[in-house]
């Protein structure tokens, strides 16, 4: 059984629905008196008692899992006189998909038995944040999923630094260095996560003699450059010369006389930046007409729609990703036609990554052990993406997981 304790929030199409639940249960059985009816007395026989029956056992009630969502829904913005900004109403848009998602897991989890009382909250300013860390409801609870953003958590984890109850951030890729909370739980691996796997895969599978990091000159880069050079260096044992050089204006004529046509050259591109990209990727297309080229790019990459399928094709281009969904599979299949049966409305992303994050803290809640406050020892593989989880002291739980993804047939496709 669900339930939730304010405000659901649905979501179909672009319209919202806020719907209050309340459930008044009360019961009176009339007390009845017994009148004795006048009759001939009777002579008196002996009447054997009854055997007392013995007193039925009270059912156990099934134990009840209290998760607490705290979502950025902006509720007062419903008010009158009150309305919706259009960033405002991006983060409510993504807490009620989330949400939505969140929900269909646990009741899928608890047609098995499992019970649980789900409690939404809106986190719409430092007050609030700060108000729900008080709030005993919350801190008695099992889990606490949420908030969403780093500023927010930041606020959150710091009232939680000493509890040990698990702290969920369910969206968030920022390093849980930042937090400094033993207990939080970080679903979306960090870039530093995104850079250790590219440099595992390069390592092990194809085996370069040099990795050239190919830099735009902005500092935030090294966010990505720095552990995957690490990781290189570790794993090759310094075999694998890491060779870091500047582009400037698209020019790397300085780096063809280390480069051999008969072997693959591998070049990591950290950068972001569209004008940067758009002239190195096609310098890298010039010089893979006379060298065997292979590109790593960075796993915002995806989403950039200035970056054409047929060039990063034509450069043998890899990303790393933790959103990739398999819509051809049964298991994706069968979740679209629930969620479309429940909510009217196609998943989004957000509504899918809720689904994951519910199923996997719902099945550990469900058993009769602390499974949920030892999730490094349960993996999982979701919709969305897979969970393995390492424990690192004074960062809590982080998702280590990350997909490799190459362009094949001008789409992206994992490679392991």
């Amino acid at each position: 059984m669900t339930s939730v304790r304010s405000h659901r929030p649905l979501l179909s199409g672009n319209k919202w629905f806020i719907v209050l639940v309340a459930l008044l249960v009360g019961a009176c059985s009339p007390k009845v008196r017994t009148v004795p009816v006048a009759t001939k007395p009777v002579a008196e026989k002996p009447v054997a008692k009854p055997e007392k029956a013995p007193a039925k056992p009270k059912p156990v009630e099934a134990k009840s899992s209290v998760v607490s969502l705290i979502l950025p829904l902006s509720l007062d913005k419903l008010a009158p006189g009150q309305s919706y900004s259009s960033a405002d109403l991006k983060k409510a848009n993504m807490s009620v998909e989330y949400y939505q998602g969140f929900k269909l897991a646990l009741d899928s989890v608890a047609t098995d038995g499992a019970n649980f009382k789900l409690q939404v909250y809106d986190s719409k300013d430092d007050a609030a944040i700060h108000s729900l860390g008080l709030n005993p409801q919350v801190k008695n609870g099992d889990l606490i999923v949420g908030p969403i953003f780093p500023e927010d958590i930041r606020l959150f984890a710091a009232m939680f630094q000493y509890s040990r109850k698990p702290l969920v951030s369910p969206l968030s890729p920022a390093s849980p260095t930042l937090f400094n909370n033993q207990n939080l739980v970080t679903m979306t691996p960090p870039l530093e996560y995104h850079a250790k796997s590219a440099a595992t895969y390069i390592v092990t599978k194809l085996k370069p003699k040099k990795v050239y990091i190919l830099n735009s000159g902005f500092s935030d880069e090294k966010l990505y450059t720095a552990p995957f050079k690490r990781t290189i260096d570790s794993l090759s044992k310094r075999k694998i010369q890491v060779v870091p050089f500047t582009v400037v204006r698209g020019n790397l004529t300085p780096l063809v006389a280390q480069l051999n046509n008969k072997e693959q050259s591998v070049f990591l591109v950290p950068s972001t930046k569209q004008a940067f990209l758009m002239v190195t990727l096609k310098s890298l297309d010039t010089l893979s007409r006379k060298f065997p080229v292979t590109v790593f790019g960075h796993p915002n990459w995806e989403k950039f729609a200035f970056l054409k399928a047929n060039l990063l094709q034509r450069l043998k281009t890899h990303i790393t990703s933790t959103d990739k969904v398999d819509y051809k599979s049964p298991e994706t299949n069968a979740f679209i036609r629930m969620y479309r049966r429940v909510y009217r409305t196609d998943p989004t992303d957000f509504a899918i990554k809720g689904f994951d994050e519910g199923l996997y803290f719902g099945q550990l809640l469900a058993r009769d052990d602390d499974s949920y406050r030892r999730v490094e020892q349960n993996d999982f593989t979701g919709l969305h993406n897979s969970f393995h989880f390492e424990k690192k002291p004074g960062q809590g739980w982080i998702n280590t997981h990350v997909n490799i993804l190459r362009y094949e047939n001008f789409e992206l496709k994992p490679v392991q």
